[in-house]
């Protein structure tokens, strides 16, 4: 059986990724299992000095799923490369490293030193809040999306990903202007917007108010982003948004997707993306299929 897949010209050995800010940056799951078995890592979402994040509470278990409002807690670029990149490599799985910024001159600098190290792709976080336009997250718009992507990309010399936020009103136009911008896969879905209230309190249960929802919630809303974006860009996309079961991630594939991020399911679980591929590796087996990418956009519509 063939679980190879290739995205953007990087082959990984199977389709399970970890997803940014639910794996750290491997160590800890590695004493767990072989994190190498797994077809990537994706880092925790870098900036370019360290951060340490929002003030608890910052995280808060909702029905089927979970609010995190972490702030981008990170050690920073130089740190990850000096200390946490070395390791990810190690391991043999793809290493993506997730960036983010503050403003257009955060990314296009942190995607430029990134770009000169031995990570294999560069994740962009295009839901962080852009402080010099108030504090709208630049995904959201269509311009917003072609205009930061296309800076970066002048600057970016390793396959890109484009991550998209669901919380616009058609996530279509965002995924077409990044992949008009250059982009060379996409992600989707990250979080979506959501907060959970302490009734007695009278008090949000986040110090943030609101944070982002993930988990098997999400999952119905990011099948069909998932579905929708592959009808309308050619450009190879990354699935994620409550994934925790092989099944889920067939899927996701059937809707699209060629390969897929498990998060959440980190969190509860560490051997969520280990037990998830031979989860997918049985199914396949049992559905007699011998190449895992025939599964990508499979899904029968109709009559």
């Amino acid at each position: 059986m063939n679980m190879k897949v290739n995205i953007a010209g990087v082959e990984f050995k199977n389709p399970i990724i970890t997803a940014s800010g639910t794996f750290g940056f491997g160590r800890e799951y590695n004493n767990f299992y072989d994190v190498g078995k797994l077809g990537g890592i994706c880092s925790k979402g870098l900036t370019l000095a360290p951060r340490n994040g929002n003030d608890p509470v910052r995280i808060a278990e909702t029905p089927s799923g979970m609010l995190n409002s972490v702030g981008l807690q990170n050690p920073g670029v130089m740190y990850f490369i000096e200390n946490e990149l070395p390791f990810m490599k190690s391991t043999g799985a793809v290493v993506i490293a997730n960036a983010a910024g503050a403003c257009e001159e955060d990314y296009v600098k942190i995607v430029e030193i990134l770009s000169d190290t031995d990570v294999d792709m560069i994740e962009m976080n295009i839901s962080c809040p852009n402080v010099k336009k108030g504090g709208m997250a630049f995904g959201v718009d269509p311009e917003g999306v072609r205009h930061i992507v296309g800076k970066v990309r002048k600057v970016c010399k390793k396959p890109l990903i484009v991550k998209l936020t669901p919380n616009v009103a058609d996530i279509t136009k965002n995924a077409l202007a990044a992949q008009n911008a250059g982009a060379d896969a996409i992600s989707l879905i990250n979080t979506v917007a959501a907060m959970a209230v302490d009734f007695k309190a009278r008090k949000p249960v986040l110090a943030a108010v609101t944070g982002g929802l993930s988990g098997p919630a999400v999952k119905p809303i990011a099948l069909r982003m998932v579905y929708e974006c592959y009808k309308a860009v050619k450009l190879p996309i990354i699935g994620m948004g409550g994934i925790m079961t092989g099944r889920d991630v067939g899927e996701f594939m059937l809707c699209g997707a060629a390969a897929v991020q498990v998060g959440t399911a980190n969190i509860f679980d560490p051997l969520a993306a280990i037990n998830i591929l031979n989860e997918l590796t049985n199914l396949c087996e049992s559905d007699k299929i011998t190449d895992v990418q025939s599964l990508v956009g499979g899904l029968k519509v109709g009559k």
